[in-house]
């Protein structure tokens, strides 16, 4: 089951009523920055944009791919550890607004983590750390550590597999 904190809202559909949950010079601001941190080849530039200017915890050595997307609204709800990498056009989400209701939650991403490219992390999520997540997943549950899972349903494929690596 995700973390996440419900929000009831009146009136017309929550995303209607964005900008009395967050703020709109916030939100420019955010975009921008993410949407140079998209395109920047600098993994140091893109990851002192996430920390300094978004307020994300990111750990030493964590590489975010080209065209990541991240939160717009609250990047400071996403945690990630030491020396994971984030793949190629995936997107990480800490709100959701729906029609009568929006969800706020946490998203923690472990250390030596492995996201495919165009992977989606919904709010409130745990991803422990050496897990792998396949390429082109949804991951809308916790994800147990040094775990392979993949798709849409996510499903574990393997449960504490073993991390080899062969010495030069």
């Amino acid at each position: 089951m995700r973390k996440v904190k419900r929000y009831p809202t009146e009136g017309p559909n929550a995303l209607w009523q964005i900008y009395s949950t967050v703020s709109k010079w916030k939100a420019v601001r955010n975009f921008v920055f993410i949407q140079i941190s998209r395109y920047l080849p600098s993994l140091r530039m893109k990851n002192w944009i996430y920390r300094r200017v978004l307020g994300m915890k990111v750990g030493e050595h964590t590489s975010f791919a080209l065209m990541v997307m991240v939160d717009v609204f609250f990047p400071e709800k996403i945690h990630v550890g030491n020396n994971s990498i984030i793949g190629y056009n995936s997107t990480i989400l800490a709100h959701e607004y729906l029609i009568h209701e929006y969800r706020l939650g946490e998203v923690r991403i472990g250390s030596n983590v492995m996201i495919g490219a165009n992977t989606t992390i919904l709010p409130g999520v745990t991803i422990g750390d050496h897990a792998i997540v396949g390429a082109g997943s949804v991951v809308h549950k916790d994800v147990a550590p040094y775990s392979f899972v993949a798709g849409n349903p996510l499903q574990v494929i393997r449960e504490r597999y073993e991390e080899t690596r062969e010495e030069p």
